[in-house]
């Protein structure tokens, strides 16, 4: 878990994306949609800052640990199923 808690303002910016299903100060869910666009792009070599600074993501306030760990947790599922 992070040590990095999303302000309120964050976190109603966040909620405005269309591919966040919730978020709290210390957690961001995001839709299964986002998650398939992810890997997706990912596959084809783009960097998974770019793919959220693409679909509207403030990647300064969302945090880079945050995005690679997020990345790193749907490759694991998805090479799994």
């Amino acid at each position: 878990m992070t040590k990095n808690f999303l302000t309120p303002h964050q976190q109603n910016e966040l909620k405005k994306n269309p591919y966040v299903k919730a978020v709290s100060n210390k957690a961001i869910t995001y839709t299964d949609e986002f998650k398939r666009l992810f890997i997706a792009q990912s596959e084809t070599g783009k960097l998974p800052r770019e793919i959220f600074e693409e679909a509207g993501f403030d990647v300064e306030a969302i945090g880079i640990t945050r995005i690679h760990r997020a990345g790193t947790r749907w490759r694991t599922a998805y090479k799994k199923r």
